[in-house]
């Protein structure tokens, strides 16, 4: 592969380049649309081989391999009258637009594939997921921590779905800050001290060889603290809540 073009340079197509570019290697050439003009014209001044387009359709003529990042609410005015042949192969990274969708917008044979990256590969630590399997989309993305071909657009949303929960994630921690400085704590020193806290959960996270409910087991005592929150507050009911949440997000994404 000699070429990338990202069409939508925001927090995602951003990581793209920087894991790309994150050994030292100039090549693949990446061309940039002037959509996110500021991204694109830092990423251009820091990398080699990295070149801002006059317009979309410039980058769809010098990339062999299109990856298209724009919100899903924007792609009809960002792909609307683009001309592509079918000798390009089309990655698509908008949450909730089908394989068939996008095909219908840029009225193309060409290849498409839907793919999930996160923010974790511009430090090529990040599995993502694509579907279908395409053998060009999945070396690119083994480069930037690794690639997990699923084999339908079904499987694919699930994946999608989960994605929306990072957040949630980072609101209980910001949650936990709040209630501590409640309490008396100065939130700066609440705050230090929960990113603490926490740090050892990607570690623990990265041991494969135990499920994530045997790691829940490991790190609580029988009516300890860990079990008296985890059974109070994070209770069937709450449970519950979490999966309607994610089906109504699921169902959106389909």
């Amino acid at each position: 592969m000699q070429s990338i073009g990202i069409i939508g340079v925001g927090k995602i197509g951003r990581a793209i380049v920087e894991g790309l570019r994150s050994r030292g290697s100039v090549s693949p050439d990446v061309f940039l649309s002037p959509r996110g003009a500021r991204t694109a014209a830092v990423l251009s001044e820091r990398f080699e081989g990295v070149h801002v387009c006059a317009d979309n359709q410039a980058v769809l003529d010098r990339s062999e391999v299109v990856i298209i990042a724009v919100r899903r609410q924007d792609h009809h005015e960002a792909l609307a009258g683009l001309k592509m042949d079918g000798d390009k192969t089309v990655v698509n990274l908008m949450a909730g637009i089908t394989t068939d969708d996008l095909r219908r917008t840029l009225a193309t044979d060409a290849p498409i594939v839907r793919a999930i990256p996160l923010p974790a590969v511009r430090e090529c630590r990040s599995v993502t997921v694509t579907c279908p399997s395409h053998p060009v989309v999945d070396s690119l993305f083994e480069q930037l921590g690794g690639a997990f071909p699923v084999a339908d657009e079904d499987s694919f949303n699930v994946f999608s779905a989960l994605t929306g929960t990072l957040t949630a994630h980072y609101g209980y921690l910001a949650t936990l800050t709040s209630w501590a400085a409640d309490h008396g704590i100065a939130p700066d020193v609440a705050d230090r001290y929960v990113r603490g806290l926490f740090q050892d959960v990607g570690h623990s996270l990265s041991d494969e060889t135990r499920p994530l409910h045997q790691l829940v087991a490991d790190h609580e005592t029988p009516e300890g603290n860990n079990e008296r929150i985890r059974t109070t507050w994070f209770d069937p009911a709450n449970a519950a809540a979490l999966k309607e949440a994610l089906d109504g997000l699921l169902s959106d994404l389909k």
